[in-house]
C-alpha cells in the first residue's frame, strides 16, 4: 500500500507529478504507523558523540555526507475539507551518524512562504536549505529542519494567516520529533524520526518567527526554546491599533488584509497542495469576510489569532525564549515583542532579549559575528544541556542610536518607575505643560481633527495649533532614561459620534534623528543568507543603511485609539456629542535617553500623515473635522522612568 498515486511521467524527464491525490486508505496506514512508531530513546553508548571545547559543541561531523530527506508529517485537522487529514512537507539534514545510532536535537524554521521560490523540487527531494543554519549546526551535531506551513509550498491544507491551523501544522512536526506523530515518505513508507533526541529550537524572522511564537504557546513537550525575531504576538494589533485600522493595509487590500496574506502564500503551492488549492478559496475569502465584518473590533475572529491568553503554556513546556525586535520596526511594531515579554517577564520564564535600533530586520545585517555566538551557545544549552553559563549573563541587550550596545540585567530596566505626569496649561513658554501637579480649577482645551504631517503636528510645542495639543516638561536637569510602555488616560468629548486619539512621545531639542534603512517581510525571508553572504556582507549580511539628520525634536513612541473601543475593544459604541469620556491607551514601547536640557514632550491630536516608511498611522475620516475636547484636571500621562520621579527631576 502507497500513500500517494503517482500520476505518469511525461516529458519531463520523469519528474514525478504525484500527489495528484491521495489514497482513501491514509486513516488505515496512520493508525498502523501511530501504533508501531518508537518511542524517542537516548542515544545508544557506542553511538558517535558531540565534541564540547571550550564550553560549546565542535563542528566535527561532515555536512557532505549528512542525510538529506523529505517527510510529510500528518497533522491533526483537515483545513482544505477534503475528508482527509492535512499532510505537511517538511525537509530534514542530518549528520550521516544519525544512522547508525546518533540522537540530535533539531532547529526548525517553518514559513508559509517556502513554496514561492522558483524551480520548485521533486516532492522527494529537499529544497535546500537557503540559510547559515545548516553549514553551521549539522557540522556541530543538530539536525535542521524545514517545514512547509499548511496550504503552501507541497503541503496540503489552506493557510489562515495566524489562524489556529497555522498552529496545527507545525505543532504536528514537533510532535513527530518526538514520536506523537505519523509522518510518510513519498513513498508512504513511514517516516519515523529515532534519530531525534525530541529537544526543538524553533526561530525565524516575521511571520516565520511569528509561527515559533504561536507554537510556543501551546506548551507543546519538547520544545525547548523559541527564537522569535521581529515577530507577531497578536494579529489584531498588526492589523490594527486598538480599535482602528492601519492605514497601509487598510488602502492596500481594501480592509481585508488577512485574506490577501493567506491568498498570497497559497498562490505560490506547488504538487501536491495544488490539487487541493481551488477548495481553498472559500476559506480565504471568508478570511476576508470575517476580518471586514469585525470593523476592527477584537472579535473571535481576532481573539483566536492572539498568542497571548495561552502565553502561561511556553512555562507549562518549559520553553525558553529568545527575542530580537527593533526598535523602529513599523511592520511588527514594538508592542507585538513587548506584549509578549510582558507575560514572559511577569512568570519568570527563562529568556533573553535583544533591542536594537534598526527596522524589520535579520540580526545578521548588524551583529553578524555575535549573533551567531549567542545562537550557538543558546542552541548548545537548550537543545544539549551544556552548561555553558549563558543564562548567568544579563539578560537584555540594547542598542543605542549611535550603534553602541549596551547589557543590562533585564528590561525594562529594573529601575523603571512609573510616573505621573499631569496636562496644564499654556505658558510663555508652551503650548501646554507636564507636571507632577494637577493644575487647579478645571481647565480645558481642544483641537479640530485635521489631517496634517506628523511634522506639522509635533513641531514649535510653544505654539498653540489648531490641529494639535501639546504638552511640554521644563528642561531636563540630567539625561533621562525611558524603558518601558508609556500609557495614557485623557478625559474627553467630542462633537461628532466617533472620534480617533492619537498620541506622541517626542524629545524636543536639538539632535541627532537616525533613521535605519529596514526591509519588506518577503524580502527579509527570502534573502540569500547563505555562509558566503555571511562572509562578503551580502544579502542577509548587508548591513543596514542608517541616515544621521540634526532635527529640533524626535518621536520617541506614539499609540492611537478608537474612542468607540475604549471601554471595551471587543466592541464599538458610537460616542454621545458633547458627553465626557474617560479613555486609557498606550503607546508604543519605548526606550530612549533623552539629554540633559530637552524637554520630554506629548501631542494629543487625531488622524494625521507619517512618513510613508512608519506605514502612516491609522485612519478615522468620519473624525475629521470634528472638535475634541481635553479636561486638563483627570488627564495623565505615565512615563516609565528609570529612577522613577527623582530621576525626571519634576
Amino acid at each position: 500500500m502507497t500513500l500517494y498515486r503517482p500520476c505518469v511521467s511525461g516529458a519531463d524527464g520523469g519528474r514525478d507529478m504525484g500527489f495528484a491525490r491521495r489514497l482513501t486508505a491514509v486513516g488505515t496506514v496512520v493508525g498502523m504507523v501511530i501504533m508501531s512508531a518508537p518511542a524517542v530513546a537516548s542515544a545508544a553508548a557506542d553511538a558517535p558523540g558531540i565534541v564540547i571545547e571550550n564550553g560549546v559543541t565542535q563542528p566535527v561531523f561532515s555536512y557532505g555526507d549528512a542525510v538529506q530527506e523529505v517527510v510529510y508529517v500528518e497533522a491533526p485537522m483537515d483545513s482544505d475539507g477534503d475528508g482527509r487529514r492535512d499532510l505537511v512537507e517538511v525537509d530534514v539534514i542530518r549528520p550521516a551518524e544519525t544512522e547508525t545510532g546518533m540522537r540530535v536535537p533539531t532547529i526548525m524554521e517553518a514559513s508559509p512562504y517556502f513554496g514561492r521560490d522558483p524551480g520548485d523540487p521533486l516532492p522527494d527531494r529537499t529544497r535546500g536549505f537557503p540559510g547559515w543554519w545548516d553549514e553551521y549546526f549539522v557540522p556541530r551535531g543538530y539536525a535542521v529542519v524545514q517545514v512547509e506551513m499548511q496550504g503552501t509550498g507541497r503541503s496540503f491544507g489552506c493557510p489562515t494567516t495566524g489562524g489556529p491551523e497555522d498552529t496545527i501544522s507545525i505543532k504536528a512536526v514537533v510532535d513527530w520529533l518526538n514520536g506523537r506523530a505519523p509522518g510518510f515518505h513519498h513513498d508512504g513508507s513511514a517516516a519515523v524520526a529515532d534519530w531525534s533526541s525530541g529537544n526543538v529550537g524553533m526561530q525565524g524572522v516575521s511571520y516565520v518567527g511569528t509561527l515559533p511564537n504561536a507554537v510556543a504557546t501551546q506548551g507543546v513537550p519538547g520544545l525547548r526554546t523559541v527564537v522569535p525575531i521581529s515577530a507577531i504576538s497578536s494579529w489584531y494589533r498588526y492589523v490594527n491599533d486598538q480599535g482602528v485600522p492601519w492605514s497601509t493595509w487598510s488602502e492596500n487590500v481594501d480592509f481585508r488584509y488577512t485574506e490577501y496574506l493567506a491568498d498570497y502564500v497559497s498562490v505560490g503551492r506547488t504538487l501536491p497542495g495544488a490539487a487541493s488549492a481551488p477548495a481553498c478559496e472559500s476559506v480565504i475569502t471568508g478570511l476576508g469576510d470575517a476580518e471586514e465584518a469585525s470593523d476592527s473590533d477584537f472579535t473571535p475572529f481576532w481573539q483566536e489569532r492572539s498568542y497571548l491568553p495561552d502565553a502561561n503554556k511556553i512555562k507549562t513546556a518549559g520553553t525558553s525564549v529568545f527575542m530580537v525586535h527593533g526598535l523602529t520596526d513599523y511592520n511588527v511594531k514594538t508592542m507585538h515583542f513587548a506584549d509578549l515579554w510582558r507575560e514572559v517577564e511577569k512568570r519568570q520564564m527563562p529568556r533573553k532579549i535583544w533591542i536594537h535600533r534598526g527596522a524589520h530586520v535579520n540580526p545578521t545585517s548588524f551583529r553578524l559575528t555575535e549573533w551567531q555566538a549567542v545562537m550557538h551557545r543558546w542552541m548548545d544549552y537548550w537543545l544539549y544541556d551544556i552548561p555553558n553559563g549563558i543564562m548567568d549573563e544579563p539578560m537584555a541587550d540594547i542598542q543605542r542610536p549611535d550603534g553602541s550596545w549596551e547589557t543590562h540585567s533585564t528590561w525594562p530596566d529594573a529601575a523603571a518607575k512609573d510616573v505621573d505626569l499631569s496636562f496644564g496649561p499654556a505658558t510663555a513658554d508652551a503650548a501646554g505643560t507636564l507636571s507632577a501637579d494637577a493644575p487647579n480649577g478645571n481647565p480645558a482645551q481642544s483641537f479640530v481633527d485635521q489631517v496634517e504631517s506628523q511634522a506639522v503636528k509635533i513641531g514649535n510645542a510653544e505654539q498653540a495649533k489648531p490641529g494639535r495639543l501639546a504638552y511640554v516638561t521644563p528642561p531636563l536637569a540630567a539625561d533621562v532614561r525611558l524603558s518601558g510602555t508609556p500609557e495614557l488616560a485623557v478625559r474627553m468629548s467630542t462633537t461628532a459620534g466617533t472620534a480617533l486619539l492619537s498620541a506622541l512621545l517626542v524629545d524636543y531639542g536639538a539632535g541627532p534623528t537616525v533613521t535605519v534603512a529596514g526591509k519588506e517581510p518577503l524580502e527579509v525571508v527570502q534573502e540569500s543568507c547563505e555562509p558566503a553572504d555571511l562572509a562578503s556582507g551580502t544579502g542577509c549580511a548587508e548591513p543596514m543603511e542608517a541616515t544621521v539628520e540634526i532635527t529640533p525634536e524626535r518621536v520617541l513612541a506614539w499609540g492611537h485609539i478608537d474612542v468607540k473601543n475604549s471601554p471595551d475593544l471587543r466592541r464599538s459604541e458610537a460616542l454621545t456629542p458633547g458627553q465626557q469620556y474617560n479613555v486609557r491607551w498606550k503607546t508604543l514601547p519605548t526606550e530612549h535617553i533623552i539629554p540633559a536640557g530637552h524637554r520630554i514632550g506629548l501631542v494629543i491630536t487625531g488622524n494625521y500623515n507619517a512618513n510613508p516608511s512608519s506605514n502612516r498611522p491609522a485612519r478615522d475620516a468620519a473624525a475629521v473635522g470634528s472638535q475634541v475636547t481635553v479636561q486638563l484636571n483627570g488627564s495623565t500621562l505615565t512615563l516609565p522612568v528609570v529612577g522613577g520621579r527623582d530621576a525626571l527631576g519634576l
